[in-house]
C-alpha cells in the first residue's frame, strides 16, 4: 500500500490546503491531525492548551502519531506546527516540510478574510517576537526531520501538491 504523505511545517503555512489539494488530486484520504485532536477531546486546541499547557498537548500529539504509526496506510496527513516533535515521525509516513518565511506567514493571515479567527485559535501566535523566534528555531528541526523540503512561500496550494507530488514520482 502506498506510503503517507505527511506535511510537517509552521503554523499557519497552509498544510491545510496543500493537503486538501494532494487529497483533490489523488484521490486519497486527507487527515487532519489538529482535527482529529479536536475530535477525540471534543475541544478546540487553544482550549487543551489553556487548561493542560504545552506538554500535555505534546502527550495528546504523540498518542494520535503512535495510532496513525500502526493504524493507517496512504493518506495525505497535514500536522500541527509543532508535531514534528513526536517520536518515530518518520514511521508515519514521507515527511514533506512546507517551509516559508516568517513575515510570509503572518502576511497570509492577516490578508485571510477571516483573519482575526485564523490568529485566535493559534495560541503560539499572541506574541509576534516570540513566534519569530519559534519560527527561526524550529526551522532548522523541520528541515532535520523532513524527507523533501518544499518552499511554499508565493505559491499556490495546487502549485506546491503539483510539486510534491512531482518530487515524490522522481524519487521512487
Amino acid at each position: 500500500m502506498k506510503k503517507n504523505i505527511v506535511l510537517i511545517g509552521f503554523m499557519a503555512v497552509g498544510k491545510g490546503a496543500v493537503a486538501r489539494e494532494l487529497c483533490a488530486l489523488t484521490g486519497r484520504i486527507g487527515l487532519d491531525c489538529d482535527d482529529l485532536i479536536q475530535s477525540m477531546y471534543n475541544q478546540k486546541i487553544k482550549e487543551i492548551f489553556a487548561k493542560n499547557g504545552e506538554s500535555k498537548f505534546r502527550q495528546i500529539e504523540q498518542k494520535l502519531a503512535n495510532f496513525l504509526a500502526k493504524n493507517v496506510k496512504g493518506a495525505i496527513i497535514s500536522t500541527g506546527g509543532g508535531f514534528y516533535k513526536v517520536k518515530k515521525l518518520k514511521k508515519i509516513g514521507k515527511i514533506i516540510y512546507l517551509r516559508s518565511s516568517f513575515d510570509e506567514i503572518i502576511n497570509r493571515i492577516n490578508s485571510a478574510p477571516n483573519s482575526k479567527k485564523k490568529l485566535a485559535k493559534r495560541p503560539l501566535l499572541k506574541d509576534l517576537k516570540k513566534a519569530r523566534a519559534l519560527h527561526e528555531a524550529r526551522d532548522k528541526e523541520y528541515m532535520k526531520k523532513a524527507d523533501f523540503i518544499v518552499v511554499s512561500q508565493n505559491k499556490s496550494p495546487t502549485k506546491i501538491a503539483k510539486e510534491i507530488l512531482k518530487i515524490l514520482k522522481d524519487k521512487k
